[in-house]
C-alpha cells in the first residue's frame, strides 16, 4: 500500500472513530436525559426531623419506624440566681410517633402542662420532586386532638364537661427546601381551644388564626439552625396571650436527634404555645430548652410514595 494511501486509509478510520465515539456520547446523554424525564426524583430532608422546634415540620417518620420524643422546658431566665436561672423549674412532654406510610403518620403525647393528653396525625398531601412529577412544594395536613386534665381550683367551680376540656388544631404546612442548606416552611393555624374554669388564660378567645412560618439553615452535615414564628389575628388573640418566637439548634448523632433551643412558650402542644404564651423576650423572659428524637426500626415496609 502506498505510503500516501496508508495514512489516507488512518486519516478516514480516526475521523470515523471519532464520530462515532461523539454519536455515542451524545446518545448517552440523551438518553440519560430522557430517563431522568421519565422518573420523579422526591426531595428528602427538608428538616432534620419532624418537629422545627415546638411545631410540626414537613417531615413525617419513615414507615415502620417509631419516633420516641422527649421535650424538656426549664423555666424563665430572667427568674434569677434563686431559681438558678430557670433551671430549678421544668415541664416536659413524652411523645411516641408512628410512621405508617409515607403519607401518614400519628403520634401521641402527655404535657407536665396543664397535665395535657394530646394525639396527632400527619398527612403529606404533596411532596416536593422534579422529573416526571414536577413539584415545588410539600404540603401537609395536621389535626391535632389535645385534652386537659388539671383539676380546677377552688372545688367548688362547676365541673368542666369533656367539650370545655377539649382543644382542636387544624393546621396545613406549606414547605419547600430551596438548597441542600436552606428549607422555609408556612403554617396556617386554626386553634379552638378548651374553656376551663381558673386553669386555661382568663378572657382568652375560644377560636384563634395563626400564621406560622419557620425556617432552617444547614451549618454541616449533622448541625443546622432553625427558627420558627407563630403571629395570632389580632382579631382573634387573647389580651394576655404573647406571639412565639423560637431559636435552636439540630444535632444529629446516629440515631438520635437532639434539639437545644430558646423560646418565650411553656407549652409544647399547639394550643398551649400558639394560643397560651405570655412570656416577652423583649422582658426577657425566654426559656431554655431541649428535645430529644430516639427512632427504633419496628417494621420492614416497602420504600414507595
Amino acid at each position: 500500500m502506498p505510503k500516501q494511501t496508508y495514512l489516507l486509509f488512518v486519516v478516514i478510520m480516526l475521523t470515523a472513530t471519532t464520530s462515532f465515539a461523539q454519536d455515542t456520547t451524545d446518545a448517552m446523554a440523551n438518553l440519560e436525559k430522557q430517563t431522568v424525564q421519565d422518573e420523579t426524583v422526591y426531595t428528602t430532608a427538608t428538616f432534620k426531623t419532624t418537629r422545627v422546634v415546638s411545631g410540626q415540620s414537613v417531615e413525617n417518620t419513615a414507615p415502620g419506624v417509631l419516633d420516641l420524643r422527649i421535650n424538656h422546658r426549664f423555666g424563665q431566665l430572667n427568674s434569677g440566681l434563686y431559681n438558678f436561672f430557670g433551671l430549678d423549674e421544668a415541664s416536659m412532654r413524652l411523645g411516641f410517633d408512628y410512621g405508617i406510610s409515607k403519607r401518614l403518620m400519628v403520634g401521641i403525647g402527655h404535657s407536665t402542662y396543664q397535665k395535657t393528653y394530646d394525639a396527632f396525625l400527619k398527612i403529606k398531601l404533596l411532596r416536593q420532586s422534579t422529573g416526571k412529577i414536577n413539584m415545588p412544594i410539600t404540603l401537609s395536613y395536621v389535626p391535632v386532638f389535645a385534652y386537659n386534665t388539671l383539676k380546677t381550683v377552688p372545688a367548688t367551680v362547676p365541673k368542666p364537661s369533656f367539650a370545655d376540656r377539649t382543644s382542636f388544631t387544624n393546621q396545613l404546612i406549606i414547605g419547600r427546601k430551596f438548597s441542600d442548606a436552606f428549607s422555609l416552611q408556612l403554617m396556617p393555624t386554626y386553634i379552638h381551644k378548651d374553656n376551663v374554669p381558673n386553669v386555661t388564660l382568663p378572657y382568652t378567645k375560644r377560636n384563634t388564626f395563626a400564621m406560622g412560618i419557620a425556617g432552617r439553615h444547614k451549618i454541616s452535615k449533622r448541625v443546622s439552625l432553625n427558627a420558627e414564628y407563630y403571629y395570632q389575628l389580632p382579631d382573634t388573640q387573647g389580651p394576655l396571650s404573647t406571639n412565639v418566637l423560637s431559636l435552636g439548634v439540630d444535632i444529629e448523632t446516629g440515631g438520635h436527634v437532639f434539639q437545644l433551643h430558646f423560646t418565650n412558650s411553656r407549652g409544647m402542644t399547639e394550643k398551649a404555645f400558639i394560643t397560651e404564651t405570655t412570656g416577652k423576650w423583649e422582658d426577657g423572659d425566654i426559656l431554655f430548652g431541649f428535645n430529644i428524637s430516639r427512632v427504633f426500626n419496628v417494621k420492614k415496609t416497602k420504600n414507595h410514595w
